[in-house]
């Protein structure tokens, strides 16, 4: 007979060394580009040691920021941190009141 084993993270989120959600896509995507970059550095022409050290650089403060906002906002914090920013400090209504009372009496008399 089959042994099933249940998957006990069905609901969590994606974690890797302690880097959790979109902080691991940023640093994922970061690491990608660096390397890209390094690549076309390389290509270009440029000397092999300053590729290495832009690239070893670059790579170092990556990681340090990603923690760094991990560590800082959690898993939902960066998410929540741009919907702070959308959000508007106040509304502005520039119609005048007669007007929302004029279309409630229409409403009102069909």
């Amino acid at each position: 007979m089959n042994t099933y084993h249940i998957n006990k993270g069905i609901g969590r989120t994606v974690e890797f060394k302690g880097l959790k959600a979109q902080y691991l896509f940023i640093f994922a995507g970061g690491l990608l580009g660096l390397l890209v970059f390094v690549m076309i550095l390389y290509m270009a022409g440029v000397n092999t040691y300053i590729c290495l050290s832009v690239g070893g650089l670059s790579s170092s403060l990556l990681i340090w920021q990603t923690f760094l906002l991990n560590g800082k906002y959690g898993e939902h914090g960066l998410m929540k941190l741009s919907a702070q920013k959308k959000h508007p400090k106040y509304i502005i209504s520039r119609k005048c009141i007669y007007r929302y009372l004029k279309s409630n009496r229409q409403k009102a008399s069909l």
